[in-house]
């Protein structure tokens, strides 16, 4: 169980990132232009929701789904915007010689 959770956090630590550290849009297609920080932040709640799917899976396989309320859902969104901070900074934080 102790690893199953691990990794889930590790999976959540790469996937806040990766809408910062990928240029394609959804991972997927390839630009014309920059992201805009809407676009980041829209990738970033649907890295939220697949994590959480991840993590529900993860959940279902160990056992009985414990039942959640908002605060749940709101902890878990700071945890996982707390987590992307890496990638912000990297993005739009420092100098890039280009």
């Amino acid at each position: 169980m102790t690893a199953s959770v691990w990794a889930v956090l590790v999976l959540a630590l790469v996937a806040a990132n990766l809408p910062f550290l990928v240029s394609r849009k959804f991972l997927i297609f390839k630009m014309q232009a920059p992201k805009s920080f809407a676009l980041h932040a829209l990738e970033l709640l649907l890295m939220y929701f697949l994590v959480g799917a991840a993590a529900l899976a993860v959940e279902q396989s160990l056992g009985q789904i414990a039942p959640q309320r908002w605060e749940f859902y709101a902890i878990t969104a700071c945890l996982f915007i707390t987590f992307a901070f890496p990638g912000f900074v990297w993005r739009f934080l420092l100098k890039h010689n280009s």
